[in-house]
């Protein structure tokens, strides 16, 4: 494919991949809904700099290290299912049934920061994606590495977008979201969610 052709392929290749609801479009919404708009972009910024670590080391080799050693991947692999697992356990067994606004204000954005990060850091799926789909759009004879992280930076700008759009839409539904029975219901589907991805990531194959 030409030059344009490959950017444009690529491009939309990566908005479906973004629109695809998946733990990361459930995490930002439940931030955003229960914790407010601020932890939710610091968690979808946790989420794209996750990607960005990934776009970093398939560039630079290391995702098609895991895409030939089984005992990385697995490794790898059941640190994230762990990771999410715990995550979303904390939802389902103690969910939060209000938020003062010291909470809302106050809590630590590092925190969300983090979660979102180490969501992705510690899913190997996204490494092996990086390392199966991106070069399909790298034409021939280009720089690897420059293109690897020029096709990384197209689809995090897209996921930060679509972060914020999802963040923007439940500012009407603010209060709303913000109930007890609410607040219970979200952390409890997110959990539940959050748990049923890290049973898939445990049992998945390549």
């Amino acid at each position: 494919m030409p030059f344009v052709e490959n950017l444009i392929a690529f491009t939309l290749a990566a908005a479906l991949l973004t629109l695809t609801p998946g733990i990361d479009t459930a995490l930002v919404l439940r931030t955003a809904a229960v914790e407010g708009r601020r932890q939710a972009l610091h968690a979808a910024l946790g989420i794209n700099l996750g990607c960005l670590v990934w776009g970093a080391a398939v560039a630079l080799g290391l995702g098609a290290l895991l895409a030939v050693s089984e005992l990385a991947y697995n490794l790898l692999k059941y640190c994230g299912a762990a990771y999410l697992a715990w995550l979303g356990l904390n939802m389902l067994l103690r969910p939060r049934r209000s938020l003062a606004p010291a909470q809302v204000e106050g809590q630590s954005s590092a925190n969300w920061f983090l979660r979102g990060m180490l969501g992705n850091v510690l899913n190997p799926k996204v490494g092996i994606f990086y390392v199966s789909f991106l070069p399909q759009f790298i034409p021939a004879g280009q720089p690897l590495v420059a293109w690897t992280f020029g096709l990384v930076g197209i689809h995090v700008l897209l996921s930060l977008l679509w972060a914020l759009t999802l963040i923007g839409a439940t500012r009407p539904l603010a209060q709303v979201l913000r109930r007890e029975a609410v607040i219970l219901w979200m952390d409890r589907c997110t959990g539940l969610l959050f748990v049923l991805f890290a049973a898939r990531l445990a049992l998945s194959r390549r």
